[in-house]
């Protein structure tokens, strides 16, 4: 596993935890952040004892956004030439195995970004989720004008984007953008277990099934169905289909090999 120093990256068992490390900043979200984020999958990507990772960061911040100081100083062609928050941010989004993000206080303009390139996002009661780019006279460049609106809706979205206000937890869960929320003491453990379980399954299948959901998004009902098919079909060809339909006729619990 690579050292880092904006974050930490441990395991428990089958579950990667990828932790971001810059209270005093809030976690902003600086190149080497996201340089270290982005080593860090690909490590736990490629471990074949790893089956899901969680993306956390500290009680009174997941991430609070990007690093200011960084960009505030950047010209058109600068931005532009060097592609930049191209490399590496979206990462996340890339990571075949499944991603948990576990949300506690701020997840503002980039941090709100990250936790929507996760697969489940479970929220602290304390989280507060934002793209408030505008109110620095610029907006969302990694993805909150258009991921935003796919999990609550081109109204909310219009209103978080073009006003910078926050949302709170449950108005997060109400809307989609959260599958659960938490108190904020649970949320870690909440996470882990929720990967825990996850990663106890059978890791291509809950890959191909992250795939399928994923195409939801990106193509027609009739070729997204046709394309759930195909990978339904080819789960045939898995021992962990054998093993798992085994079990259940048997009235036992299934051991999958990941194959």
């Amino acid at each position: 596993m690579s050292t880092f120093e904006h974050i930490i990256v441990e395991s428990k068992g089958a579950v990667g935890i990828i932790k971001l490390n810059r209270p005093k900043l809030l976690n902003a979200l600086s190149f080497g952040v996201f340089r270290e984020i982005a080593a860090a999958v690909d490590d736990l990507e490629a471990d074949d004892a790893i089956g899901c990772i969680v993306v956390t960061g500290s009680e009174k911040a997941f991430a609070a956004g990007a690093d200011i100081k960084q960009m505030a100083d950047k010209t058109y062609m600068q931005a532009y030439s060097e592609d930049f928050i191209t490399r590496g941010w979206e990462r996340v989004a890339q990571c075949r195995k499944p991603v948990i993000a576990a949300v506690a206080g701020f997840a503002l303009g980039g941090g709100c970004e990250i936790a929507m390139m996760c697969d489940i996002v479970i929220a602290a009661d304390n989280a507060r989720f934002g793209q408030p780019e505008i109110n620095l006279g610029t907006m969302p460049g990694a993805g909150g004008t258009q991921r935003l609106p796919r999990f609550i809706g081109k109204a909310k979205a219009m209103d978080l984007c073009l006003t910078g206000r926050m949302m709170d937890a449950a108005e997060a869960e109400r809307l989609g953008l959260v599958s659960r929320v938490v108190p904020a003491d649970k949320l870690q453990a909440e996470a882990v277990a929720v990967a825990e379980r996850i990663a106890e399954l059978s890791t291509p299948i809950a890959m191909m099934v992250k795939e399928s959901v994923n195409r939801a998004f990106e193509t027609t009902l009739a070729e997204g169905v046709r394309f759930e098919r195909r990978l339904f079909h080819s789960t045939f060809a898995t021992e962990d289909q054998k093993e798992g339909m085994a079990a259940f006729i048997a009235k036992r619990k299934p051991a999958f090999r990941n194959r």
